[in-house]
């Protein structure tokens, strides 16, 4: 979540931000082009691409690092805000390649600034390597005292710095022929179980890593070249490969002309090179434990167009409506939703209910987190500044509204205001996701628990706080069975739902 606070437990870094919403720590893209090199595909412009469609998963800063295939050779350009802020055609120019990895950042460990801008880069005996993180390691605190006793300089609090100094490091067995980075990877993921999807860079090839636990995801596209060079027409996975893309999510995958290939499964490494894709194997999880892939990649994180574990996340959001309506129905005229991360779930509660869905919000799209409010009566407006009411739609009706979950409750409150006071007669809330009660060390910035609102007030209560007719949420065992009902995926399935039920998929060390 953040920088170990000074007792050596984790500090929360949305605790004082007082924004009714959960953030993902990262994402991570990487390209590697097949065929000649130097290739004809523009690598700094394909990863860029690559970050913005994963800009939802972070929007503190971005970074791009290239190479052309040698040890000694990496172009660089990092910087504070949005990806569109950050890159230029200008400095997209400059960093020339046949291979790059990118990152698009939310700090979890590490403050906000540019110290902390990922990839990192670091030389090493064997050349430059370059890594992007995705997580949280939940045992930071122990690696970082190992790599200080090494004699081995940190300049930032960042989890990502820690890993690829480890990486630097030489395995226990000897390199005889040279550095064995899939041994090294291995190595690290035996020290660490949990929690990390990662893109390493070293010569001329690109490795995905993802941790035993799976609890962060990583997918792999394949570039295919269009028929007759023709932008309009549709690819399909029979067309000829011009390079491989690896990505925190598939939903990036499209803007760059690429389709989806696999997920990288839960301890796997790959190795992705100008020959293609391979997996160098498989690092087990202790003691026989089931997979811990986040569940709240499908309840908020994951863009709705992402395919998680062979499912798309609509879908699942979806499901997650329908099993709401069963679970908890209500008398009422219309269903709506919260734009927009709600809505799959609002349809779902709709067509399970037969209750007709409705909207009645609508959403001023260019009000930013730092919108100033100069005087208490535009402070006590709130939420109004972000949404607007659609009166005719809802006036003397009776509203159920959907949404993914309530974290502090500090922003359906005045959701509720509005609607009541816009001539709503009556407004049920229905959250399609369990409440939530305790901190997530694996990489989400979720607050303590004493902020969060589950823990200080029962359903009951919480609707007199917010001033609904009632509040019910989903239950954990509706919500992993609305998950897993369509993954198609082989092998284990498991979620972690710790910050549901406090049940961690590994002891904690601080």
């Amino acid at each position: 979540m953040a920088a170990a606070a000074d007792d050596g437990s984790p500090a929360t870094t949305g605790a004082t931000t007082g924004v009714d919403e959960l953030r993902e720590a990262c994402g991570v893209f990487g390209c590697m082009t097949t065929g000649d090199w130097p290739s004809h595909l523009d690598i700094a412009h394909i990863v860029s691409l690559g970050l913005v469609g994963l800009q939802h998963r972070g929007q503190e800063s971005a970074g791009i690092v290239t190479s052309t295939g040698g040890t000694n050779n990496m172009s660089v350009h990092k910087g504070m805000g949005l990806v569109s802020q950050v890159f230029t055609e200008e400095n997209l120019k400059k960093l020339k390649g046949n291979l790059g990895i990118g990152h698009t950042r939310y700090s979890t460990a590490g403050q906000s600034e540019l110290v902390n801008c990922q990839p990192f880069v670091v030389e090493t005996l064997h050349g430059l390597i370059a890594v992007a993180h995705n997580g949280e390691l939940v045992n930071a605190n122990p690696l970082r005292q190992k790599v200080l006793k090494r004699g081995v300089g940190l300049s930032s609090g960042s989890d990502s710095e820690l890993i690829t100094q480890l990486l630097s490091l030489s395995p226990p067995e000897c390199e005889a022929k040279g550095p064995d980075w899939p041994a090294r990877i291995r190595q690290l993921m035996t020290e660490t179980w949990t929690a990390y999807s990662l893109v390493v860079m070293h010569g001329d090839k690109i490795f995905g890593v993802r941790d035993p636990f799976g609890n962060r995801p990583l997918s792999i596209g394949k570039l295919i070249s269009r028929p007759g060079g023709s932008d309009s027409e549709s690819k399909s996975d029979s067309g000829e490969c011009e390079g491989w893309v690896i990505s925190s999510e598939s939903c990036s995958f499209q803007a760059v002309g690429a389709v989806y290939h696999r997920e990288v499964l839960p301890g796997e490494i790959v190795e992705i090179s100008k020959d293609g894709v391979k997996s160098k194997g498989i690092v087990p999880r202790p003691n026989n434990a089931l997979p811990a892939f986040c569940i709240f990649e499908y309840v908020y994180f994951a863009r709705a167009d992402s395919i998680l574990e062979g499912q798309m996340v609509y879908t699942v959001r979806k499901r997650c409506g329908y099993q709401l309506a069963k679970e908890a129905p209500v008398e009422a005229d219309i269903v709506s939703t919260v734009p927009e991360s709600a809505t799959p779930a609002a349809m779902g509660f709709s067509e399970q209910s037969g209750i007709p869905y409705v909207e009645v919000l609508t959403k001023n799209r260019y009000v930013g987190r730092t919108f100033i409010q100069p005087s208490m009566r535009l402070r006590q407006l709130g939420v109004t500044k972000k949404f607007g009411a659609l009166t005719e739609n809802f006036k003397g009706k009776r509203i159920v509204i959907v949404d993914d979950s309530i974290v502090r409750g500090n922003t359906m409150g005045p959701i509720v205001r509005l609607l009541k006071t816009a001539g709503a007669k009556e407004v049920h809330i229905r959250v399609a996701s369990p409440p939530i009660k305790h901190p997530c060390y694996m990489g989400i910035n979720i607050p303590t628990k004493e902020e969060l609102i589950a823990n200080k007030l029962s359903a009951e209560k919480l609707a007199h706080y917010l001033g609904a007719n009632s509040v019910v949420y989903l239950t954990v065992n509706g919500l992993v069975s609305a998950v897993q009902e369509g993954i198609s995926t082989e092998g284990d399935v498991g979620h972690c739902t710790a910050c549901l039920t406090g049940k961690y998929p590994i002891n904690l060390e601080w």
